[in-house]
């Protein structure tokens, strides 16, 4: 991220990621650590950026892949895309804690239902399109040509202080 943007590289990112996995051995292989320099490093990046949401994009993980939040210029989402504070069957599990196998299994199908799609995030101006992935390449081509006078009014400092 770093390099594309001391280059003047426009950022492409497309995202399939269920989630961070919480335990001991990622905190011990530094998943804090290193995911706070990718955030950062989106954070920080002026080159136009373009997210495509492919498939799952769970909680922090979806944060810090160019979203939004982290001022992604533009997002895009397959229709297949689940975007998601986490994935059906861990937040039914956690909501409908001591019901039966049966019942989990019938609210998580609800749970897809309702909200194992793009079109919640995109209602909430969470991604600005919804694209059908044979139209994936059009897209981002446009992007850039409408990007590429792209230019951010940011506070001047010295130096940022990344997370290292």
């Amino acid at each position: 991220m770093r390099f594309c943007d001391a280059f003047e590289i426009p950022i492409v990112t497309f995202v399939d990621v269920p989630g961070f996995l919480p335990g001991t051995a990622q905190e011990h292989n530094g998943i804090i650590k290193h995911g706070a320099k990718l955030l950062f490093a989106y954070a920080e990046a002026t080159v136009p950026k373009i997210t495509v949401i492919t498939r799952k994009a769970y909680g922090g993980a979806y944060d810090v892949m160019s979203s939004k939040h982290l001022r992604g210029d533009l997002n895009y989402a397959w229709p297949t895309a689940e975007i998601a504070v986490m994935g059906a069957k861990g937040a039914v599990e956690i909501i409908f804690r001591g019901k039966t196998a049966d019942e989990i299994a019938a609210r998580t199908k609800e749970y897809e239902d309702r909200f194992a799609n793009p079109f919640v995030a995109a209602s909430m101006g969470f991604i600005d399109e919804v694209i059908q992935p044979h139209s994936t390449r059009k897209r981002i081509a446009l992007g850039l040509r409408k990007l590429r006078n792209k230019s951010l009014d940011n506070p001047w400092k010295k130096h940022d202080n990344i997370p290292l």
